[in-house]
């Protein structure tokens, strides 16, 4: 599979998603990125924005099973994981799986439940196996997951550590509609006398893998990768991080952007790839120093800083095709950004 058809083939996903979700077509293709890079993506938003819906009507588009765990605060890692149970019959223990053996997981919810259980995934998305009682289990590809987490309710949550935030490939924010986007969603609903969306899979678990290996044919030229290390760079010694994004960030800003470009008509990166996943990538990697948490400071404000102040190289390449109409939208549609304690911009929910 070429460039040509893995942008033919997302469009078309994109156009199945937004048959069931009303939301801003930038979002949705930044959430596209984050699978093609092959990484997983967390949703951090407020109640009832669709989020679940855009999981697993996305799950539906690219033929992948979908599980859907609740993280609550007595989920245990085996009721994620999966557990050995005795079968009397046989006198054996017999391996049950969990959730987590399935093509796209969402996990809802994700900060509700105690660390132990959070802990659960980090093996799953980084190796995409899981050890269960010394037997490693291996999970089936392609793996991706999906997290919710609510930005505004902390009683009884227990707030994702930076390691495991760091696994994130992606941090989005849908936010709230349009007036025009919420008439859409009455309007739809009414129409469709039901509450169930009937998508078609426009591909296979095969033709995401071979979409992936797609995205590994694309160009980066050195000035682009050195602009994603700079990037990085910046985030360490801006004057109000404590903690800026480690060289894990600049990876996933190469790998999100080289996406990002195959979405957007080109087998090549510029530097308005990398810049447009920068807060995506890089905003839930950052721990601003104690003293500024009350001001008006944010992660996303530090990035903006970096991105103004870091000198981008020229294009890569001439000759640039402009992104197809139906795959980004209108300028402006959408956030590539997510607030972490703000009202997120831009705006999706569900039909």
């Amino acid at each position: 599979m070429n460039v040509a058809e893995v942008s033919r083939l997302a469009t078309e996903v994109l156009d199945e998603v937004e048959t069931a979700v009303v939301g801003k077509r930038r979002a949705l293709t930044l959430l596209l990125a984050g699978v093609l890079a092959g990484g997983h993506v967390l949703l951090e938003d407020y109640p009832g924005l669709g989020k679940t819906l855009a999981a697993r009507s996305l799950a539906t588009a690219l033929g992948l099973d979908f599980a859907r765990a609740q993280f609550t605060p007595d989920l245990l890692p085996a009721d994620l994981t999966g557990s050995f149970v005795f079968d009397q019959r046989n006198a054996t223990f017999e391996f049950r799986r969990g959730p987590i053996f399935t093509g796209l997981l969402l996990a809802d919810e994700i900060n509700r439940t105690p660390p132990k259980t959070q802990s659960a995934l980090l093996e799953a998305m980084q190796e995409h196996q899981v050890t269960i009682e010394g037997t490693t289990f291996p999970l089936p590809r392609p793996f991706h997951v999906l997290a919710t987490a609510n930005p505004i309710e902390y009683e009884g949550t227990y707030p994702l550590p930076e390691a495991q935030l760091d696994r994130f490939l992606m941090r989005l924010a849908f936010g709230y509609p349009s007036l025009t986007e919420e008439w859409e969603v009455l309007t739809a609903r009414m129409g469709r006398r039901t509450e169930d969306h009937n998508l078609r899979a426009v591909t296979t678990p095969d033709g995401v893998l071979a979409m992936q290996a797609a995205v590994e044919s694309v160009t980066v030229e050195a000035s682009i990768s050195q602009y994603c290390v700079s990037l990085a760079a910046a985030t360490r010694r801006h004057a109000h991080v404590l903690v800026g994004a480690s060289p894990r960030g600049s990876l996933a800003l190469l790998l999100c952007s080289r996406a990002y470009a195959v979405l957007s008509h080109r087998d090549y990166v510029t530097p308005e790839d990398v810049k447009a996943v920068a807060h995506p990538v890089l905003d839930h990697r950052l721990t601003l120093k104690p003293e500024l948490w009350a001001s008006e400071i944010t992660n996303a404000s530090v990035v903006d800083d970096v991105l103004g102040s870091t000198s981008a190289p020229s294009s890569g390449r001439t000759g640039a095709r402009e992104p197809g109409p139906g795959l980004m939208g209108p300028p402006g549609a959408g956030s590539d950004r997510s607030a972490p304690r703000g009202a997120p911009p831009g705006g999706a929910s569900s039909r």
